[in-house]
């Protein structure tokens, strides 16, 4: 079976070929590194002779009174100098660090050396999903922790979000195209990468996300206008009393009314400014990511798109987390004993506090969507960075219409090249079920996995491991890591049952299944168990959906007769030879006519 292949799929442009790429990029930032720490020496040294050169100076000009006291200036800027290029150089010296094991996990994905080393994404897992702990989604070793290049906890809780449900076909094929975008575009990867270092560091998102939404302290219009006219009236009548206009009568009664106004809004001001400084902060370190992203042109409609969200008004973020900082910066200036004084004749933590909750009433709501935008890109740039690693893996074809998965060459893409045995695989129109059949070990189960992580990572809009995929969009649910639970009393059979009956409800309900059922019902007779997957599959195939049970039971391979022709019976075989094992992982029409199991057993030494 040949695919159609549309012209419009994205193609990614034309980008150097990873592993030499990341290889000189590695070593260019090791040697960074390494000379940013000789400097970072360098200067530490320096800073310390230039210490205790001011130091022997001062003794000079403070004991000996020898040499004038104007003579301590230079040292003294000197090291002040030294200090911010120390600190500078530390900062970058880390920063080319950061870069250097970005790219040494790169070059660990390619040989295949990244499982432990990456976000796992346990939090996610959830009993409750219907594939994401059979699909091996979160956890050690998992799709997540092979994809997930995020900095932010937005640009984690966004790629997690998306491999637990399928997108739309018009929001796949928008991806797709930023996918493709962004997969050649690695400078660009590698700064919000390293940005997104600094703010994970720091950034708490919810709090941030809260701040910015609480309704804001209200300022009575009649309070807002005191308190400018008595600020320019008290600086009004200090100018007169200072040039000898007035005497102090008139500065004291505004002093008096200003102090009265101070009370009634000391509540307020002081619960503004508690409650800014920390999501100041966390602005702040987000602005980074926001300017970078500000900065960069994009083509496709889905970057485009994300990139207008984060302007409010027509001005970029960046602009606005700027504004605020400036906002708490002058409203930290009134702990300063020399500004303290002018700060309280003019009522200056009040117009500053007003103006921070003015900044929140025009900004605010938009804070959550600059941190969503940002979780975004980055999970974009996650599957892009899978689309760049992975060149032989192209964009399936989304299409709609009845259920349908047709592919060609689909292998597992956790599983390495040398590995990876590919298979062809058609459901859909007539043909709605595979039964598969074959000893243990021969890659029923693998199958499976196979089929149901391209279907996610096809619906999240990411390259797929196949030479070709043609799919519909499809609800995914499987059974096939079910296990008994001791804390609720249930066994492994009761569990799989419990799990069919939620997928045949999800096949009721959504879009068409794709049901991946291994080893079905294996958890009692012959009997009960050929008579009810029968029945499990003839309701599934009733209610549209598709897919695959696996058996070591060849009775239950007729299950492909009594529903035929809507199923069909497909095999894996195997090999003994000299006493050991061997198996192809080929995919073949029919049904398995031997088992290994005896054989399994002799080989490791049991009598039978």
């Amino acid at each position: 079976m040949k695919l159609r292949v549309p012209s419009q799929l994205p193609q990614a442009s034309k980008a150097p070929e990873p592993a030499p790429e990341y290889a000189r990029r590695l070593a260019a930032r090791r040697a960074a590194a390494l000379e940013l720490e000789r400097r970072e020496r360098w200067l530490s040294n320096t800073r310390l002779l230039v210490f205790f050169a001011a130091a022997a100076l001062a003794w000079w000009v403070f004991i000996q009174g020898t040499v004038h006291p104007a003579m301590l200036l230079p040292p003294a800027l000197f090291f002040v100098l030294l200090v911010v290029l120390h600190d500078r150089t530390i900062r970058a010296r880390r920063r080319a660090e950061r870069a250097a094991a970005l790219y040494e996990r790169g070059i660990a994905r390619l040989e295949a050396r990244w499982i432990g080393g990456g976000e796992q994404g346990e939090r996610f897992l959830s009993g409750d999903h219907l594939y994401a702990a059979d699909l091996d989604v979160f956890g050690r070793g998992s799709l997540f922790e092979f994809l997930c290049t995020a900095r932010t906890r937005a640009g984690e809780d966004t790629l997690a979000a998306w491999l637990c449900a399928p997108a739309a076909p018009e929001e796949v094929r928008a991806r797709q195209a930023a996918v493709a975008e962004l997969a050649p575009r690695l400078d660009l990867r590698e700064e919000l990468a390293l940005l997104g270092d600094e703010v994970r560091a720091g950034l708490a998102p919810e709090a941030l996300a809260h701040w910015a939404v609480t309704p804001r302290a209200s300022f009575h219009r009649a309070l807002r206008t005191a308190g400018a006219v008595l600020a320019a009236s008290a600086l009004a009548s200090l100018g007169a009393w200072i040039a000898g206009v007035w005497n102090a009568i008139p500065l004291l009664g505004v002093l008096i009314l200003e102090g009265a106004l101070g009370l009634l809004a000391r509540k307020q001001t002081a619960a503004i400014a508690r409650g800014v400084e920390r999501p100041c902060r966390d602005l702040a370190l987000l602005g980074g990511l926001l300017a970078r992203i500000e900065s960069e042109r994009f083509e496709s409609e889905k970057l485009a798109s994300l990139r207008r969200t984060l302007d409010t008004q027509g001005v970029p973020p960046s602009r606005r987390v700027t504004r605020l900082r400036l906002f708490v910066d002058l409203l930290d200036a009134r702990r300063n004993q020399l500004f303290a004084p002018l700060a309280a004749l003019v009522l200056w933590t009040t117009q500053i506090t007003r103006a921070i909750e003015a900044w929140r009433a025009q900004c605010g709501a938009a804070v959550p969507q600059w941190i969503s935008t940002v979780g975004e890109i980055e999970a974009l740039c996650a599957l892009a960075g899978f689309a760049y690693e992975h060149p032989e893996h192209p964009f399936p074809e989304v299409v709609e219409g009845e259920a349908r998965f047709e592919s060609e060459g689909l292998g597992h893409p956790l599983l390495p090249a040398e590995r990876c045995v590919r298979n062809d695989l058609r459901l859909g129109g007539e043909l709605r079920v595979l039964v598969v059949s074959g000893s243990n070990m021969s890659g029923k189960s693998t199958l499976l996995r196979s089929v149901g992580t391209n279907a996610l990572l096809a619906q999240a809009g990411a390259p797929v491991c196949a030479h070709r995929l043609r799919l519909s969009p499809l609800a995914l649910g499987a059974s096939i890591r079910i296990q008994d639970s001791l804390e609720t009393g249930s066994s492994r059979f009761y569990a799989e049952i419990t799990r069919i009956r939620r997928l045949v409800e999800q096949a009721s309900e959504g879009p068409p299944l794709l049901f991946l059922l291994d080893e079905i019902l294996a958890g009692t007779n012959s009997h009960d168990r050929r008579i009810g997957a029968e029945a499990v599959v003839r309701g599934f195939v009733e209610r549209g959906a598709i897919g695959l049970i696996t058996t070591h039971d060849l009775a239950l391979a007729r299950i492909a007769d009594a529903l035929a022709p809507r199923a069909a019976n497909v095999h894996f075989e195997d090999q003994l030879e000299e006493g050991r094992m061997s198996f192809d992982f080929h995919l073949r029409p029919g049904v398995v006519h031997k088992s290994n199991a005896l054989a399994l057993m002799r080989a490791v030494g049991l009598e039978v």
